[in-house]
């Protein structure tokens, strides 16, 4: 099966990191959807990582939709180019219009923010609320902690392998999305006990 991608999702840092190779991941990956095609769905600011894929997209002639929520309009410094944007109420609001909008889910580098916004939409394909593909844009090794920590959840019988096997993962932008075309969901279910007879 080949998936239809028109937007991606992509969670990041709205700081920049202390790595360039943080930002020059952030450049490749805007320059790759615009190339692809493929819309840019993210949290709406102009600043660190968030900022420089959206001007990359937009300079590359993408399509960009921002959503961000009222609080964070100054403090995040919300981006006034994009081709659209959405102010909402909430973080729950700003979660659920992002995943409506789009066909994948991406996560670089980022913090606290990034790793809750991914784990959602994560949780909710294991959950069978949607099938869309998930994956880490793993910058310099920086999610190489976060992966064997799931292996390890694998391991100690919290994850069922299956649905370890949901997080594609990858350096290179390009790799990553191809991917997520040839994704299948798995189809099985998340509690374990009731698959061993507990």
């Amino acid at each position: 099966m080949t998936r239809e991608l028109k937007r991606i999702c992509v969670y990041l840092g709205s700081n920049p990191g202390n790595n360039p190779a943080y930002v020059a991941a952030a450049v490749a990956l805007g320059r790759e959807l615009a190339a692809r095609g493929l819309g840019l769905v993210y949290g709406g600011s102009s600043t660190g990582l968030m900022g420089r894929l959206a001007d990359t997209c937009l300079a590359e002639g993408g399509e960009v939709i921002g959503v961000i929520p009222k609080r964070l309009v100054e403090k995040e410094i919300a981006h006034q180019g994009l081709t659209e944007s959405h102010v909402v109420n909430s973080m729950h609001e700003r979660k659920q219009l992002m995943a409506d909008f789009s066909d994948a889910f991406i996560a670089l580098p980022g913090g606290i923010g990034t790793l809750e916004e991914f784990f959602e939409v994560l949780t909710w394909n294991q959950l069978g609320y949607h099938a869309k593909p998930c994956g880490l844009l793993d910058v310099n090794g920086y999610y190489a902690c976060l992966t064997e920590h799931m292996d390890r959840m694998v391991s100690e019988g919290f994850l069922v392998a299956d649905h370890r096997r949901m997080v594609l993962t990858s350096p290179d932008p390009g790799k990553l999305i191809d991917l997520f075309a040839d994704y299948e969901p798995p189809q099985v279910d998340k509690w374990i006990e009731k698959k061993k007879g507990l």
